[in-house]
């Protein structure tokens, strides 16, 4: 983590923004005494901020169009080469022949793959959509967008408990360094790296559901209560390595020379830590929180199957049963376009914690 600057602390407490370039210590306040560099002012925070922000979202769109083109053409090729017919799918095995080849002429299966895939660019560029099912017999895009409301939910629901678990819990850590408290900090959420998410919901549901009866053990049809069941499984994987990130950026910025001024002006512990300590401290972690949200999204649809839940992951796993190539790829460019968006908003708040980290 780069050098953490200090607010002027007697000045104006709740700040924490870097100093102006080529700025003088400031004569007065707890930060001058100390030789701590004088704060920005409201107007060049603003600018810092939002020049900063400009310039992260420059990049990161930049950097975006390649991976949407590397993902468009994976998508189409890569499905390809799982083995199976589609048409024989979806005839059955007891298909006669000519059955088979004249559902391949209707799906346009029996044309060059070059010519297929620019039958696909076709529909995506002018319909938004990869096709129709060749299981459902619908447009792929509106079966996916009329499940993609709960997969989606219950992403934002895991997120909000692996915050509620990782924030609270790496603070403990980090101020008891070295105590038994610490250890089993780091140690005991490491159990959830060692499972498979499913053994982790099937586990919970028969804590909090057959034995306790606090959940519902599977279904949508109560809520937010259905989804915290699977949510807290999801958040259970990504946890540990949040909680061990955020500890270590919570210790770097404890031993900073501001937090010792921020305690000797007589600001209160949970101001310190909550205002200048954890702000300093989360930006490293939310970059990794933000790396993953492609593996949450992966985990989401495997949760969906294990307590029955009618997302995408249900319609996943049939189309790659029946060889659904539009499905398919319609649910993996839907998944890569909320990993790009959830990077580019983490990427945003990143830069509006730490605008410096823009131009290191």
């Amino acid at each position: 983590m780069g050098q953490l600057t200090s607010p002027d602390v007697g000045a104006n407490p709740g700040r924490v923004d870097p100093p102006a370039a080529g700025s003088a210590p400031t004569p007065s306040g707890v930060g001058a005494e100390n030789g701590m560099p004088a704060p920005l002012d409201a107007g060049q925070a603003r600018g810092g901020r939002t020049g900063a922000a400009g310039r992260g979202t420059l990049r990161v769109l930049a950097s975006t169009l390649p991976v949407v083109i590397g993902v468009v053409v994976a998508v189409f090729f890569l499905i390809r080469l799982v083995p199976g017919d589609p048409a024989r799918a979806n005839l059955g095995d007891q298909a006669s022949d000519d059955a088979v080849a004249d559902l391949r002429r209707q799906l346009g299966l029996d044309q060059p793959l070059l010519t297929q895939f620019g039958d696909f660019l076709w529909n995506l560029v002018t319909r938004a959509d990869t096709g129709d099912s060749l299981f459902y017999g619908v447009s792929s895009r509106e079966l996916v967008l009329g499940r993609a409301g709960l997969t989606l939910s219950l992403v934002a629901v895991a997120a909000v408990l692996a915050i509620l678990i990782v924030v609270p819990l790496a603070i403990l850590a980090a101020t008891r360094r070295g105590s038994l408290t610490d250890h089993l900090v780091r140690i005991v959420p490491t159990v959830g790296l060692s499972m498979p998410i499913f053994w982790i919901g099937m586990l919970l549901a028969l804590l909090f559901s057959h034995r306790l009866g606090w959940l519902p053990p599977g279904g949508d049809g109560d809520g937010l209560r259905s989804l915290l069941l699977p949510g807290l499984s999801i958040a259970i994987t990504i946890a540990p390595t949040l909680i061990r990130s955020l500890r270590a950026q919570l210790v770097e910025v404890l031993d900073a020379d501001f937090v010792t001024t921020a305690r000797a002006a007589g600001l209160p512990a949970r101001r310190v830590l909550g205002v200048h300590v954890l702000r300093n401290a989360a930006a490293p972690t939310l970059s990794l929180f933000g790396l993953n949200i492609a593996l949450m999204l992966g985990g989401t649809l495997v949760v969906e199957r294990v307590f029955d839940l009618d997302g995408i992951g249900t319609i996943l796993f049939e189309a790659a049963g029946n060889r659904d190539y539009p499905l398919v790829q319609a649910i993996t460019l839907f998944s890569a376009i909320v990993v790009i968006v959830a990077s580019l908003v983490t990427d945003l708040l990143v830069t509006w914690l730490d605008p410096r980290g823009t131009d290191r």
